[in-house]
């Protein structure tokens, strides 16, 4: 799956389709994430739940 924001200026990440995502992806999206945001992944975290 592809996602896109406009936040921030144009960003894409890939997520793949896996279940389970393996930790290590999932902890590179979020730093992905967190760094075109300019905030810290346990930020991201927080956001999410």
């Amino acid at each position: 799956m592809r996602l896109t924001t406009q936040q921030n200026g144009e960003h894409h990440i890939t997520i793949p389709n896996h279940n389970p995502i393996k930790i290590g992806t999932l902890s590179s999206i979020l730093n992905d994430v967190a760094s075109h945001f300019n905030t810290t992944k346990d930020d991201i975290i927080r956001r999410i739940f």
